[in-house]
């Protein structure tokens, strides 16, 4: 009879074993850590300060469906880009990884990466009539580090459920930022500046974690370090 810290983990290694858990598991916390709608409300608020209830939530949906479409866009046609550029999955990865490395550094100082908002694109994007594309949909949500997520993911398909793993996480991803979006006065209250800053600084941790794994599995194909890669 197993005891309890035997049962559970066994059932931690058995929940692991199961490819599709673990690589969903990897889609959408790589994706949802870098659209990070928590971090984006700020902006937002500031954005849509003078605008109604209605329409403020119109824009996050114009923001939510912006970012799956781009996403997306780019989980459909990464082995085409990867192919026209000829781009290895190696030198992706070690990119990819870079740029993670840069957006999870400042995420452990509670402040967005400047590669997901310039200086200055709130105050601009507050003129807008139309600021759910641009800047919010994309670089706001839908930014390089998310991009360079999805694209080494891709990379790594095998099985057809695997992209459909990914789109998954990726509309997943777009509904939950809508609703974040759209109640971005109800998150602030709850959470607090001081809460978003906590977690924006918990998945930036997360986040910097995510980068080394990216830039061990480009060294790894690479042959530099197979030693420390599971294969």
């Amino acid at each position: 009879m197993l005891i309890p810290s035997q049962a559970v983990t066994g059932a931690i290694h058995q929940f692991e074993s199961v490819p599709l858990v673990r690589f969903s598991l990897l889609a959408v916390s790589s994706i949802f850590f870098l659209v990070d709608p928590f971090a984006a409300v700020p902006s937002f608020l500031a954005i849509t300060a003078n605008i109604p209830v209605p329409r403020r939530a119109a824009i996050a949906r114009k923001g939510a469906i912006t970012c799956f479409v781009v996403l997306s866009t780019f989980a459909l046609c990464g082995r085409m880009i990867f192919r026209m550029f000829g781009i290895t999955l190696p030198a992706f990865e070690i990119a990819g990884g870079l740029i993670l490395l840069l957006i999870g550094l400042d995420m452990l100082e509670a402040k967005r990466s400047p590669t997901q908002e310039a200086s200055g694109d709130t105050e601009e994007a507050s003129r807008k009539e139309d600021a759910g594309i641009v800047p919010l949909g994309i670089p706001m949500l839908a930014g390089p580090g998310a991009i360079s997520s999805v694209m080494v993911l891709v990379g790594q398909v095998i099985h057809p459920w695997q992209l459909a793993a990914i789109l998954g996480c990726i509309a997943a991803t777009a509904l939950v930022s809508y609703f974040v979006l759209a109640g971005a006065d109800r998150v602030q209250r709850v959470l607090g500046e001081t809460g978003i800053r906590i977690l924006v600084r918990i998945m930036g941790l997360l986040l910097v974690a995510l980068a080394m794994q990216f830039f061990v599995n480009g060294l790894g194909d690479l042959g530099v370090l197979t030693h420390f890669v599971e294969k």
